[in-house]
């Protein structure tokens, strides 16, 4: 190997080493329709980084500023639209061990925004898709309210207790668009999750795949299924 191989592999190695962040994929690519600038985008993934790379929850501005190559000042200013604007939150937490108050940043708020997001554009594709198979009907069928598929989204973070991932959003989203799940029919197999004690998405992905291996269609089918599955027959 070359030198000039060797001190690229070390380079790489290097940058492997220091770790990487979790970037939720729709920040990146949604930022502008939900009006973050390009300067507010990039302090979010910034903050990020700093907590997971870093175990770092409440960098000073400074040193946000230095990371960013940012004027004096900018990265306040653009932090404090953040927090009026929902997308993150400052909580006061206590340390356990010594007692010390101490702050961080809560990005529940953009988790929030982010999966809204993602829903209310299923949503807008699926009535899309609608109104392209009923056009040359003669009956004038109005589409369903999207709302509904918004109220799933719902459904899930009451039950989950806390606000759903991107990644989350996008598996539900799959669920309907993708595998044709009907709603009650995801909502019925979230029930099982519950009622099993096991809630979370790769268990209720397995609900939804057995029932269709077993032409599970309806909530009827589901119950009917259920039963005869936990008599043992």
């Amino acid at each position: 190997m070359s030198d000039g191989w060797k001190l690229w592999a070390s380079g790489i190695a290097y940058g492997l080493e220091t770790g990487t962040a979790n970037i939720p994929f729709v920040l990146l690519t949604h930022y502008r329709r939900l009006k973050l600038s390009d300067m507010e985008a990039m302090l979010l993934i910034h903050l990020l980084s700093f907590r997971q790379v870093e175990g770092r929850d409440f960098p000073s501005m400074e040193e946000i500023e230095q990371r960013m190559s940012a004027a004096s000042g900018t990265v306040s200013t653009a932090i404090r639209r953040l927090v009026k604007e929902g997308w993150l939150a400052i909580d006061e937490v206590t340390d356990e061990a010594t007692g010390k108050q101490a702050e961080r940043y809560n990005f529940t708020g953009m988790y929030r925004k982010l999966g809204s997001c993602l829903a209310e554009e299923f949503a807008a594709a699926r009535k899309n898709g609608r109104t392209e198979e009923i056009h040359d009907t003669k009956a004038a069928v109005q589409p369903e309210d999207p709302e509904p598929n918004h109220n799933l989204f719902i459904v899930f973070e009451k039950e989950f207790a806390r606000p759903l991932s991107p990644m989350e959003c996008e598996t539900i989203s799959g669920w309907l668009d993708q595998d044709g799940y009907p709603e009650d029919l995801i909502r019925m197999a979230l029930k099982e999750a519950v009622f099993a004690g096991k809630v979370h998405f790769r268990y209720i992905d397995r609900i939804l795949l057995e029932w269709s291996r077993n032409r599970v269609r309806t909530v009827e089918d589901a119950k009917a299924y259920t039963q005869r599955f936990r008599g043992g027959r």
